[in-house]
């Protein structure tokens, strides 16, 4: 999304690209959920799959938070550098209750638009341009929260063979072999 959600962009690539992400963790999200539950014993089952509910449930709030918080300080600097970059006649015609509306969000800016109709066009594009700063924040967080996953199971989860060993401690002690 970080490549491709660029302003004027069709609405069908973006579309394919959240579908696609959500093919993927689809995809994914069965076996390793599979996996979580199968490395422990049969007694433990119902813990492991209640700790990866857990883990899903709290570490997606916690990351769709960590998320928002980044679009918003991504959008706000954006917004804020292009209103400094206006000449100082400009910038002084600005009232500081409509910079911190502006700011804030996209729909407070959207709001600001639609009272003052004749910068309506500027505001918006100013807006669009601003969200689209916030986004790649959040996107760059994204991959840099998915390289350090990637890294942590590389090298601290046991590697393979180790893991059907367990596997196959785990299907003995639960045949009570």
């Amino acid at each position: 999304m970080l490549f491709l959600w660029k302003e004027g962009i069709p609405y069908w690539i973006v579309g394919l690209a959240y579908a696609l992400i959500g093919t993927g963790v689809g995809i994914a999200g069965t076996p390793a959920s599979n996996s979580l539950t199968s490395s422990v014993v049969v007694e433990r089952e119902g813990m492991a799959s209640g700790t990866a509910d857990l883990q899903r449930d709290f570490g997606g709030a916690i990351m769709t938070s960590i998320f928002g918080v980044l679009l918003t300080a991504g959008y706000s600097r954006a917004f804020d550098k292009l209103i400094t970059g206006l000449p100082t006649s400009d910038q002084q015609q600005i009232s500081s209750d409509v910079v911190v509306t502006l700011l804030k969000s996209f729909s407070s800016a959207a709001d600001i638009a639609q009272a003052h109709p004749q910068y309506q066009t500027q505001i918006i594009e100013a807006a669009k341009s601003s969200f689209l700063a916030g986004t790649d924040w959040a996107h760059i967080a994204g991959i840099i929260t998915i390289l350090i996953g990637a890294a942590i199971i590389y090298f601290k989860f046991p590697k393979k063979e180790e893991e059907k060993k367990l596997h196959e401690q785990y299907h003995a002690e639960d045949k009570g072999v």
